[in-house]
């Protein structure tokens, strides 16, 4: 179940390898990769979830996607393969400051999602997506999010605020057969934020873990505590534990690392 890959690139697609009944988590880079594909025994038979996981070797920067489709993992399949694409761009612009970095990525992906072919290729597929891509270099993350996957950060000094997700989690918006880039006006959100200073865990999942029956983990401090109770991989692995015992039928997918930050944060003025 608990698995190390010497590599810092991974990609999967729940059709190839469902996970059906099974909890897998496997470590990529510093990131702890949970999937768990439902319980067959609540009428679960396929898996439509997708990641894409790339990670520097000197753990500077990671670069992540996470894809909650529907229908057909078909959506997820031509995302990650168009992402896959543009691997040596997304790299390059890696050697750039964050800022630089997150705008040169934001503005190749949202020209490549508007592009023509693309959105021909969407039309051919049966289903749809959700998007959310995550990016951590240094101090900064940043994130581009079309429909309902979520991103949590949690860190002490959010924590009195009940700060924990980042990403605005946007209904009827999806890539795919039904596309947001086939609109007038494309549908999605894109944000960044400052690291405080210590350690952050970054936590992404689909929404097979919050909308979980008879938990509450659409409460992220419910989540939060469960991770407080050992290390990222024994938290994920609680997590997934407790929804398949939950008989969760829908698929879920997470990802999650731990970044340490010497950079101190904003403060407000005296």
């Amino acid at each position: 179940m608990n698995n190390i890959c010497k590599f810092h690139e991974y990609s999967w697609v729940g059709s190839k390898e469902p996970f059906l009944d099974e909890i897998s988590i496997l470590h990529i880079g510093r990131m702890v990769l949970g999937r768990f594909g439902g319980n067959t025994s609540a009428g679960q038979y396929k898996n439509e979830d997708g990641c894409l996981l790339w990670a520097s070797e000197y753990h500077d920067w990671e670069f992540v996607v996470l894809l909650d489709a529907h229908t057909t993992a078909q959506s997820a399949e031509l995302v990650i393969e168009t992402i896959q694409s543009l691997k040596n761009e997304i790299k390059g612009f890696m050697s750039f400051s964050a800022g630089e970095a997150f705008d040169k990525i934001g503005k190749l992906l949202l020209a490549v999602f508007n592009s023509q072919n693309f959105k021909d290729s969407c039309r051919k597929v049966r289903g749809e997506t959700a998007f959310l891509c995550t990016v951590r270099k240094g101090s900064f993350l940043w994130w581009l999010s079309v429909g309902d996957c979520i991103l949590h950060l949690f860190h002490p000094d959010l924590f009195p605020f009940k700060e924990f997700q980042q990403n605005h989690r946007s209904f009827y918006e999806w890539i795919g057969r039904v596309n947001t880039f086939e609109l007038p006006v494309p549908c999605y959100t894109m944000g960044t934020k400052e690291l405080r200073k210590g350690d952050s865990l970054i936590f992404l999942t689909t929404d097979g873990l919050t909308e979980c029956p008879n938990t509450s983990f659409s409460d992220p401090q419910e989540i939060l505590n469960v991770l407080k109770k050992g290390k990222n991989a024994n938290g994920v692995t609680e997590l997934l534990k407790i929804i398949k015992e939950k008989n969760a039928r829908d698929s879920t997918t997470i990802i999650s690392w731990n970044v340490e930050s010497e950079r101190i944060g904003s403060h407000p003025g005296s």
